[in-house]
């Protein structure tokens, strides 16, 4: 049973001494009428002081592992490092325990979600925010993230996992040849894989963040931050169903970033396709048959939209001009599917 608002409320003043609440509202799944599907319970709290808070209590085992995992990230970016963000993320305010788990309060980030359909193009536009957060996100200092003993892996590392979900789709006996010799032949591109590794967030998505008046005002979830391959954070926007999100995002990026990292797009297309992989081993795993139907179903289409791949394959020749336009279209329908 989701716990009410005003419970959450009278959890918070235990968790943050001195906080005076004088309003309290259903946040997320918590509201009324809202689907139960949330793995959390949350709300808004309003002080007597003006200022808003949010307060959250996992409903399961996998929200309280990755609300532990936010809770470390967030620690470990420090006063010093937010100043280098041109955004603003969660602060850590207090925690109190509730049933087996524990309720934990933060200061509120102000900004609203853009539904992923509705950014706009253009060299002032959100995508372009976007772009300019993530390269802000890349360009921190590397060393908060080892010193807080978060996860660091190498441009070889970084390869391997992307073998690893190959080779574990491959042994389903699903996969279509098409797309594993597509991926076999990325992998083995070494100037793909020559490039630096950062700090990224490792779990973007257009719900991640949170914008006023066409500019990023926050980022949320931080549960995935570590030191790794740039283009993960970049993945997600390649799924954009408006004309012009896509190229206004790494052309931000880029302007931010530098041009040091010339494939970086190319390696965050082989990520996206490589999520349609793990989608199948998901179905695999759990004996979803409608899960593994859908991702065949999903595979057949990317075999489809990338039936050029003699033309158009993932590799470092093709950058920075590869005409990806079936295949982003793909990836914007198997993003909505999924």
């Amino acid at each position: 049973m989701a716990r009410s608002h005003l419970t959450l409320a009278a959890l918070a003043t235990s968790a943050v001494p001195g906080l005076d609440i004088a309003a309290s509202t259903p946040f997320g799944g918590n509201r009324a009428g809202a689907s139960q599907g949330s793995d959390f319970d949350a709300a808004i709290l309003t002080g007597r002081d003006g200022r808003h808070w949010i307060i959250r209590a996992p409903r399961n085992a996998k929200a309280e592992s990755e609300q532990s995992a936010d809770l470390v990230a967030l620690r470990a970016l420090s006063a010093g490092v937010r100043t280098r963000l041109p955004f603003s993320v969660s602060t850590f305010a207090g925690q109190v325990p509730i049933d087996s788990t524990r309720a934990i309060v933060y200061e509120f980030v102000y900004g609203a979600k853009v539904p992923f359909g509705s950014y706009d193009a253009g060299p002032d536009s959100l995508a372009a925010s976007v772009g300019s957060s993530i390269a802000a996100i890349h360009s921190l200092p590397t060393s908060f993230v080892t010193d807080a003993g978060l996860p660091t892996l190498t441009a070889g590392e970084c390869l391997r996992s992307c073998v690893t979900v190959m080779d574990r789709a491959s042994a389903t006996g699903l996969m279509p040849a098409a797309l594993l010799g597509r991926w076999e032949r990325a992998t083995e591109d070494a100037k793909l894989w020559q490039f630096q590794p950062t700090v990224i967030n490792g779990a973007l998505s257009a719900d991640s963040f949170l914008s006023a008046d066409g500019a990023v005002t926050g980022v949320l979830g931080w549960q995935e931050l570590r030191v790794a391959d740039p283009a993960r954070d970049l993945q997600w926007i390649l799924g954009s169903p408006v004309d012009g999100v896509i190229e206004s995002t790494f052309d931000a990026y880029a302007r931010v970033r530098g041009s040091g990292d010339r494939q970086v797009r190319q390696r965050a297309m082989l990520y996206a396709e490589l999520e349609v992989a793990k989608w199948l081993l998901h179905g695999t795993e759990t004996r979803s048959t409608e899960i593994v139907d859908d991702a065949l179903a999903m595979l057949s289409g990317l075999v489809e939209n990338v039936r050029n791949d003699v033309m158009n394959p993932i590799g470092a020749q093709t950058m920075p001009t590869m005409a990806v336009d079936e295949v982003e279209a793909f990836l914007a329908r198997s993003q909505r599917a999924v």
